[in-house]
């Protein structure tokens, strides 16, 4: 058994990770805080202990959904392109903006070229 010690830090250090990750409201029996003491002051029987009876069930089975507390964050929100250049919307505004001042600017030129020419 000369490498009992190194299995006992891993399960130790596996446990600690698994504890400090695990969602509060998810953790069973104890508070989170307290599954913490255990596995630091116990090592390999309080990391047992995490493993068989606290670890939340289903810890890595599905992603949890995260809720922010505000229901308009929440709701499902369309597809948007990855890429500014995939949105046709997005360029057709970026034209038509574009083209609004360049005759703005004909316009300006043309007004101080009336000046110009008046005085």
């Amino acid at each position: 058994m000369p490498y009992f010690g190194l299995i006992v830090l891993v399960i130790w250090v596996a446990a600690l990770v698994d504890v400090v990750v695990a969602d509060d409201w998810r953790v069973r029996h104890l508070p989170k805080v307290g599954w913490l003491i255990i596995v630091v002051l116990i090592p390999l029987a309080g990391s047992l202990v995490w493993f068989l009876v606290g670890r939340p069930e289903g810890a890595r089975a599905t992603p949890v959904q995260r809720t922010t507390g505000f229901p308009e964050y929440e709701r499902p929100r369309p597809a948007q392109p990855s890429n500014p250049d995939d949105d046709e919307e997005f360029l057709r505004r970026i034209r038509e903006r574009a083209e609004a001042q360049r005759r703005q600017a004909r316009e300006m030129e043309a007004d101080k070229r009336a000046d110009e020419s008046d005085e």
